[in-house]
């Protein structure tokens, strides 16, 4: 991950806004680590506090963070540590209400140095964060999994959350609900991708177009862009044509 200026990136009462651009020094923040959420408790969260202590590099650099912060409405410095031995290896955490309670979840990729990456799930307690679940690690050092995001990719009602397990090497999109208490495993498909080795960007993501929730992943010789929902239990699987210059993004607004 890069490193850039991320003063003024907060948007909020004045007063507020001020007090929360001093926080944040020019190198503060990990670049394209910010997220924003149009409604709930949790209005931004970011990864900070950049590291070398993992020589991974998956995404382009052994640079990862050390830090998950996020900001209210009433403040604007809310943080938790990756932990010992730990850190987020990740472009950007995710918001969502993950169990329909009308308040954001942090959705965040966090890798052990020894067992390798896990999908973590925060929530906001008394005005603090707090882990509420985790997948379990993948087993190994320099294992990752590249997140796509929350959506009901099933038609349930209820969100799911999906990340791409091993995008390099074992290509399997895992699928979880998570109620409130624990991340349950709903559905995997296999043969999918959303990462090369030393992108800075992960390609794809979850789309609603035409009231159909689907995730949008890559083939996994990148060949072609692929859109996944669950239906009666079952993925289906359409194709949205060639990888190239600006699919996914076309992809993901309803263009393909």
């Amino acid at each position: 991950m890069r490193i850039a200026v991320a003063a003024g990136l907060l948007v909020m009462h004045a007063g507020l806004a001020a007090a929360c651009d001093s926080l944040l020094s020019p190198h503060a923040a990990l670049a394209g680590s910010l997220a924003v959420a149009s409604s709930g408790d949790i209005s931004h969260a970011w990864y900070d506090d950049p590291t070398t202590i993992y020589d991974h590099g998956i995404l382009g650099d052994a640079i990862e963070a050390a830090t998950l912060r996020i900001a209210t409405a009433t403040n604007c410095d809310i943080r938790i540590s990756a932990g010992a031995g730990h850190v987020f290896e990740d472009t950007a955490p995710r918001l969502a209400d993950l169990d329909g309670d009308g308040s954001s979840e942090v959705i965040a990729v966090r890798s052990s140095l020894t067992q390798g990456a896990q999908l973590v799930v925060y929530g906001l307690r008394d005005d603090a964060l707090v882990l509420l679940d985790q997948t379990p690690y993948i087993g190994q050092t320099h294992r990752w999994l590249s997140p796509i995001g929350a959506g009901d990719i099933d038609g349930d009602g209820r969100m799911e959350v999906a990340y791409i397990d091993r995008p390099h090497l074992a290509r399997i999109l895992r699928i979880w609900r998570f109620d409130g208490a624990a991340l349950t495993e709903a559905y995997r498909v296999p043969d999918l991708t959303n990462h090369r080795i030393g992108e800075q960007e992960i390609s794809g993501g979850f789309r609603t177009c035409d009231s159909v929730t689907e995730a949008i992943v890559a083939a996994p010789d990148w060949s072609r862009v692929l859109a996944v929902r669950i239906e009666a239990g079952k993925a289906l699987m359409r194709d949205l044509g060639p990888v190239g210059p600006g699919a996914f993004q076309q992809a993901l607004a309803c263009k393909r």
